[in-house]
């Protein structure tokens, strides 16, 4: 099966396969781990506190507080980590508030441009933030495991992956190694996007369409994520960070 295919098919792939048995097969696989941040406020006292209380919201304030940290950092209003601080109470165990799914551009560190500190975001990236079953299996990890009721899925301007497979898509373009299976697997934005952009605007325009298809896959991949998405314990939104000017805005 191709890249493209596989891709497209992770949201389908584990429908013969029951939401009992999957997540009892993903807690078991997990068992060794803490589960501090599945934890709710509201839970037996018999039950440890999480970490960070602070990070225990509900996708709604998860969300907000996302924007507010970023409208910080976009105002050069970021607060001072003491890293010191933390290290403590995060040894044993870890509840962060949001999952992102991040380009690995150098230029972006999503701690950094939604000022927070450590163990507040659970972060995988991979250039062009595509989800692939690696990227998918650590998401699930980090809602169902970790607790965490908010993902983002968050691309950027002027992005080299997105641009490389516009190339490919336009100029019947190819790479060397492994780096042109990123151009496949962003392919199928690039040619959303050409229906109604082209020349420079291509890469805009496929860059959030790049986002919006990768909100769709992961809200529609079974069993994990849809049924938290459906129980409303989860939200999945995308954002595009603007490297000129730090601002991240939401994409619907």
């Amino acid at each position: 099966m191709c890249l493209v295919c596989d891709r497209l098919s992770l949201g389908t792939a584990t429908k013969t396969r029951s939401h009992s048995s999957s997540r009892r097969a993903l807690l078991g696989a997990f068992g060794a781990l803490p589960l501090v941040g599945a934890v709710s406020l509201s839970t037996s006292a018999h039950a440890s506190a999480p970490p960070q209380l602070e990070n225990v919201l509900n996708p709604d304030q998860a969300l907000e507080r996302l924007m507010a940290g970023n409208a910080r950092y976009v105002a050069g209003k970021t607060a001072p980590i003491n890293f010191a601080t933390t290290r403590q109470a995060l040894a044993g165990g870890q509840n962060p508030y949001a999952c992102l799914l991040s380009c690995a551009d150098s230029r972006i560190g999503p701690e950094f441009c939604f000022d927070e500190g450590r163990g507040d975001l659970f972060v995988t990236r991979v250039a062009g933030n595509f989800v692939n079953t690696d990227i998918l299996a650590s998401l699930e990890y980090g809602t169902a495991v970790l607790g965490a009721p908010l993902i983002m899925v968050l691309g950027h301007t002027k992005c080299g992956a997105i641009g490389a497979a516009v190339q490919a898509y336009t100029e019947n373009a190819s790479f060397p190694g492994h780096i042109q299976a990123l151009t496949t697997a962003l392919a199928p934005a690039v040619r959303q996007a050409a229906k109604s952009a082209k020349g420079d605007a291509l890469v805009a325009a496929a860059t959030k369409d790049n986002v919006r298809l990768n909100v769709k896959m992961l809200t529609e991949s079974n069993p994990i994520i849809s049924d938290r998405v459906a129980k409303g314990k989860l939200k999945i939104v995308g954002g595009i960070y603007d490297l000129v000017t730090g601002q991240v805005d939401l994409v619907s």
